[in-house]
């Protein structure tokens, strides 16, 4: 994820981006989706756009802060959800997701796209991917974390923000991160980490904007952050640092309801995604990689980004088994 880095607004409540007076008619689709993605700099009024052209339909997007937020929103409101689409899970959520028995099977979609190790599942489909990593501002960090173990052991004058795994995916990300490398001593390294962290927050909307507003010299974001600052704003003083066990990667994936089953738009709107009109509008809007098929090319700042040694990944089977453990053991030591 992540919408355009000037999106850094606080909200708690559902906000919806209201249909265009263009879309009178053939019917409507309801997306579920994060606030990046909806506002007026992120992918969704270009796709909303491009695909009611298509569709002579009606798009409207209902938007809430972050991933796992999205997800808890969609347990809550269980079988009398309005949402057709639900766009802005990731490979961490898939099966818990899958268990409310609220997505139906998308088909033969997902033969579209293309992530690194491949993909393969009956009823997610991925729509860009990236890697977390610790985005600090050069001027103010002279010294970055080289690694993991440099950013727990550090300097803990030197703050990061961070987002709050139970509500935010590069927070659930971080937490995966983490104990992907220090294993069952995980605790340990939050316990050292804790001295440095400036704010938890609960979304990646807030956590950044306090490292552009130069309250925090780090910020848990992803390595192709930095991406935005060159392209648009032609510098590079925001940096993603290096980490030599590798990076944690997400897969952001979109799921159609059993409700959206039953409206033919649901079906064409995931095949839709996969195409250029909606791939070609990640890179420069969402700041992620494109999972599908595009017409354009990546803008040559992509290739002076920070290229992970090595990926890193649980499958959703692990997380799902054991999320709620390791959250709880993040939640025990951050709240001592």
């Amino acid at each position: 994820m992540r919408g355009t880095i000037r999106f850094l607004l606080l909200a708690t409540l559902i906000a919806p981006l209201v249909p265009s007076p263009a879309s009178a008619a053939e019917g409507a689709l309801t997306i579920y989706t994060y606030e990046s993605f909806t506002a007026d700099w992120g992918p969704g009024p270009i796709v909303r756009k491009a695909f009611e052209a298509e569709c002579a339909c009606s798009v409207r997007f209902v938007s809430v802060a972050d991933g796992v937020a999205l997800l808890n929103r969609l347990k809550l409101e269980g079988q009398s959800t309005k949402a057709d689409i639900v766009l802005g899970l990731d490979t961490n959520l898939m099966a818990d997701a899958k268990a409310t028995g609220l997505f139906a099977p998308h088909g033969a979609i997902a033969n579209e796209v293309n992530v690194p190790g491949g993909w393969s599942d009956d009823f997610f489909v991925p729509y860009d991917y990236g890697y977390f990593a610790v985005v600090y501002d050069s001027d103010k960090l002279k010294d970055p974390p080289k690694s993991m173990a440099e950013l727990v052991d550090g300097d803990p004058k030197e703050k990061i923000a961070i987002e709050d795994p139970r509500t935010s995916t590069p927070g659930l990300g971080l937490v995966l991160w983490i104990r992907k490398i220090y294993g069952d001593k995980a605790a340990d390294a939050w316990a050292k980490l804790k001295g440095r962290v400036l704010t938890v927050t609960p979304g990646w909307s807030e956590a950044y904007g306090l490292l552009t507003k130069g309250e925090a010299p780090m910020v848990l974001s992803y390595t192709t952050s930095p991406a935005y600052h060159m392209i648009e704003e032609k510098t590079d003083r925001y940096k993603a640092a290096s980490f030599a066990e590798g990076h944690y990667m997400q897969i952001e994936v979109a799921g159609m309801t059993r409700k959206g089953a039953k409206n033919p738009l649901a079906a064409k709107f995931l095949a839709f995604m996969t195409g250029p009109k909606f791939q070609d509008a990640i890179p420069e809007t969402n700041w992620m990689y494109p999972a599908g098929k595009t017409d354009k090319p990546l803008d040559p700042a992509f290739g002076r980004l920070v290229k992970p040694s090595k990926s890193l990944i649980y499958s959703s089977d692990e997380v799902a088994a054991n999320r709620k453990a390791w959250v709880d053991e993040w939640l025990s030591v951050m709240s001592r």
